[in-house]
């Protein structure tokens, strides 16, 4: 698939993106999850062998090839690696799945109820790297906590400037400031997020867009405007720890969003099932999610 060939896909395809990228931080509890115990591994190296066999197996299952997965979203070690003798990315677009990747490189100390990403100092050298390896995109995640209008702002500020770099390299950006579901203040802190992603959005010069992973909202069809802004590529949906059937169930009443689930795509999954439970039960998670992303 060139540029324009994904660009359509991920515009107009049916289905959804899967969340492929658990880095450092948050690999070893994907691992047991997976049924990997910590003493099965030493050390960052086997660690991310692990996670790359459990993705790779993933890839390769053939409900992954379904068409109900239009994108997915890699981590750096993911990209760099092979699956099924090629690298990540052709094995990803040979079954019609367009390859994003993970830039932000970890969340700053909270504050005015947000968490801002931490300084990018590998970014331009990532997206060079990104580029030359046939990426799509990219996705940065921020953190929301609180209906605080100054950290909101400066969380939606610091995600466009970003995506501004990330466009001027010829990659498509995710935007995702996360709002945290626990938060007993959301309706209103997603309303206020809202209004600036709309303010910075119709800042953009013309012809450049930008995609949006965001929380589900609290309210059903918040995010509908932006759905249908032609500055945005697609709006996508974290499960954000809500359960599979929880995050479809409230991501039906949401039509123009679609998934972008990783713990709600993989939660069930396990190192010890056989092949045929494996894509048994990836294939009903896929078929979950693709149906809800309407």
């Amino acid at each position: 698939m060139n540029t324009r060939e994904m660009t359509d896909r991920i515009a107009t395809g049916q289905g959804f993106i899967a969340a492929l990228d658990q880095s450092g931080g948050s690999t070893p509890k994907a691992l047991r999850g997976y049924g990997v115990e910590d003493s099965e591994w030493s050390g960052d190296e086997q660690m991310f062998a692990q996670i790359h066999a459990m993705r790779a197996r993933v890839i390769t299952s053939p409900c992954f090839a379904s068409g109900k997965v239009i994108g997915a979203i890699l981590f750096e070690r993911t990209m760099d690696g092979e699956v099924d003798g090629k690298s990540t990315s052709d094995a990803l677009k040979a079954r019609g799945i367009v390859p994003f990747i993970k830039v932000d490189e970890g969340l700053a100390d909270e504050a005015d109820g947000v968490q801002l990403m931490k300084p990018m100092a590998k970014l331009p050298a990532l997206l060079e790297k990104s580029v030359a390896a046939g990426m799509f995109g990219t996705k940065m995640r921020s953190v929301i906590k609180a209906a605080n209008p100054a950290g909101i702002a400066a969380v939606v500020a610091q995600q466009f400037e970003v995506a501004a770099q990330i466009s001027a390299a010829g990659l498509m950006p995710i935007i995702e400031p996360e709002y945290d579901i626990t938060a007993e203040d959301r309706a209103e802190g997603e309303a206020i997020l809202l209004a600036e992603i709309l303010k910075h959005l119709n800042a953009l010069p013309e012809g450049q867009q930008v995609m949006l992973k965001l929380s589900i909202p609290a309210t059903a069809g918040l995010y509908t405007p932006l759905v249908n802004h032609p500055k945005v590529l697609r709006v996508v949906a974290l499960s954000g720890g809500f359960s599979t059937d929880e995050a479809c169930a409230r991501l039906s009443q949401n039509p123009g969003m679609i998934a972008s689930f990783s713990r709600g795509l993989l939660q069930d999954l396990r190192k010890t099932q056989s092949d045929a439970e494996f894509d048994a039960v990836l294939g009903k998670a896929i078929d979950k999610i693709a149906g809800a992303s309407v």
